[in-house]
């Protein structure tokens, strides 16, 4: 049965889930407070980069079945899809969640469905929506309906995602997670898992954990490699061939609305119980200031004096726009605190939202000393070393995420090397 629903937050999920049920039979009414990309998305314009939103917002708004607006309206089902930040003192920030809720209750009718989507800390729907809610004067259960459907996709994957993976649903009561269930099988192919919603938030910020905590260690094998005089790269590949290993790639620190986010939400409700996500996350944390402590030391190797460094990516993760949480930033931070000149690029973000950015790769390579590769674009892993060779100054290139052939840029005269891997020097 098709219904209508209202979708509040339009980024980089509830747009594309809001333009999945759209285009498949759902009359959707997409809210955000960003009046800008209200209007954007009205004239089927992205504000966001995803793989494939372009043509699906298209046939959303000229089908009819979807628009945005900077007010909720009533509807059948209301979705909840807005950020969910920590705050400097690594606590969970659930303003925007308390503030989208509050904002649905005047339209919110009998038999109604409320879906967060957003992840958040164990216990949010139960402590922070439900009181909410309860202002409707609606008995919540009975006639007003509420459940947690996490997010679990992937930026530049999202909409095969949307469809394949299994969806976990955790309704406050069964008959919530039956009709979750039943709106998301509209187009999930994946399996769907019921369970209750404290639990539905618990599994989806352990699974972002899991991965922090990896990643971490890969960090930290990384860190040991560059002492010792090892490939991490080369070790952590054959460690993999076990059937039993899984051990992520290192990198200059993690980022994202998830990874570099959720583990904190444990440590907030837990922090004498969580030391290894703690010292997880502070390892992860720690990576930029590294990062920039290793081009500082590689300038100063080679004697470059007042030195230029091209830094190349600022989004968390590759072939997407997403800069939130970035250790790209981070690492930019910690360059201005040593003093050190530098210019960005990143070809996937359009709009300048960096210290000395270009939109221009010469300028960017123009009198540099250094190429630091942040991000693993297919742009940069496709760079040809003997095109670079008059636009720079000194031919050094420090590759963070192992996007390039060394080899091919020592043949071309660069001194090159790779986080985690000092043989490479």
């Amino acid at each position: 049965m098709k219904k209508s629903l209202c979708v509040v937050g339009l980024g980089y999920i509830g747009l594309p889930t809001s333009v999945m049920f759209a285009i498949h039979g759902h009359k959707v009414h997409g809210v955000d407070i960003n009046r800008k990309a209200v209007e954007m998305i009205n004239n089927k314009q992205l504000h966001i980069e995803e793989n494939g939103l372009q043509e699906r917002l298209e046939e959303a708004v000229d089908s009819g079945m979807f628009k945005a607006s900077l007010e909720p309206t009533e509807a059948d089902v209301f979705v909840i899809a807005v950020p969910t930040p920590i705050r400097e003192d690594k606590t969970a920030n659930l303003e925007y969640v308390r503030k989208a809720t509050e904002s649905i209750v005047p339209f919110v009718k009998k038999g109604n469905l409320v879906i967060l989507e957003s992840t958040v800390p164990p216990r949010t729907v139960e402590d922070v929506m439900l009181p909410v809610l309860k202002e409707t004067g609606f008995e919540i259960g009975e006639e007003l309906f509420v459940s947690h459907s996490p997010e679990r996709v992937i930026p530049g994957k999202v909409f095969q995602e949307l469809v394949d993976n299994d969806r976990i649903v955790g309704g406050i009561n069964e008959k919530s997670s039956e009709m979750t269930k039943e709106l998301y099988q509209s187009f999930v192919k994946g399996n769907i898992h019921l369970t209750d919603a404290t639990t539905a938030e618990m599994a989806k910020v352990i699974e972002n954990t899991y991965r922090d905590v990896n990643i971490a260690f890969a960090n930290e094998l990384a860190l040991i490699s560059d002492r010792i005089g090892v490939n991490a790269w080369e070790a952590i590949e054959l460690a993999n061939y076990h059937p039993r290993v899984n051990i992520h790639t290192p990198g200059p620190g993690v980022g994202g609305h998830c990874i570099a986010v959720d583990p904190w939400f444990l440590a907030e409700i837990q922090p004498d119980l969580s030391k290894i996500i703690q010292l997880s996350r502070n390892t992860n944390d720690h990576m930029p200031q590294y990062t920039a402590d290793q081009i500082e030391m590689m300038l100063k190797e080679n004697g470059i004096d007042d030195p230029k460094v091209a830094l190349f990516g600022l989004s968390f993760k590759a072939n997407i726009d997403d800069q939130r949480e970035s250790p790209s930033l981070k690492v930019i931070t910690n360059l201005v605190e040593k003093g050190i000149s530098f210019t960005t690029f990143d070809p996937h973000i359009k709009e300048n939202v960096a210290s000395n950015q270009t939109q221009d790769m010469d300028e960017a390579l123009d009198g540099a000393d250094i190429v630091v590769i942040l991000t693993g674009h297919d742009e940069f892993k496709n760079l040809d070393p003997n095109e670079l060779q008059g636009k720079m100054r000194n031919k050094l290139v420090f590759d963070t995420k192992n996007a390039l052939s060394l080899d091919q840029w020592k043949e071309a005269g660069f001194i090159a090397t790779r986080l985690g891997d000092s043989k490479n020097g």
